[in-house]
């Protein structure tokens, strides 16, 4: 008896072949490789020894095409665009999320312009040196400029918390 299945990746109906148990997908080629591309990621996911045989392949691979990725981008251009505009928008995710917001002081008093000791908040740090700043209140009105173009973005920022001790007359 033919029985009739519908496919998981197209979901069209098709005869079962008796010889396969649990037939879920058609003999259509995209669908085959549907289920061939569901078993590796499963078997990546599940078997050490077949992960670390992958990555001795692509190593072997590597070693005998070692100017293959340089070839793919010079007669590649519009990959190698689409990457820089790619790596542009990661970049300015990442910039922003070392960026301050602008809200975050709004339930605390506001600043007072003066000299603040900064004391760095870091985990397990030895020494506990504030660091003296100034601080200067700037205009809501105030124009900034976009954070690509200021200098030191690329370097990791250290948190720090603001401690109201001021220097010479603390209220």
């Amino acid at each position: 008896m033919n029985r009739k299945s519908r496919c998981v990746h197209c979901r069209r109906f098709f005869v079962e072949n008796p010889r396969v148990k649990n037939q879920s997908y058609c003999r259509r080629r995209a669908c085959q490789r549907a289920r061939k591309s569901r078993w590796q990621r499963h078997k990546m996911a599940t078997d050490a020894d077949y992960q670390k045989n992958q990555k001795e392949s692509q190593r072997i691979w590597q070693q005998q095409h070692p100017h293959y990725w340089r070839n793919y981008r010079q007669n590649h251009p519009d990959y190698c665009e689409r990457n820089r505009q790619l790596q542009k928008v990661r970049d300015a995710k990442r910039r922003a999320q070392r960026l301050a917001k602008m809200d975050a002081l709004k339930q605390l008093k506001p600043i007072i312009p003066g000299t603040y000791y900064l004391i760095p908040q870091l985990k397990n740090l030895a020494k506990m040196d504030a660091l003296t700043q100034k601080i200067n209140v700037i205009p809501v009105g105030y124009q900034h400029f976009d954070a690509s173009c200021k200098k030191g973005l690329d370097r990791p920022h250290q948190a720090f918390a603001i401690h109201a001790h001021l220097k010479e007359g603390a209220p």
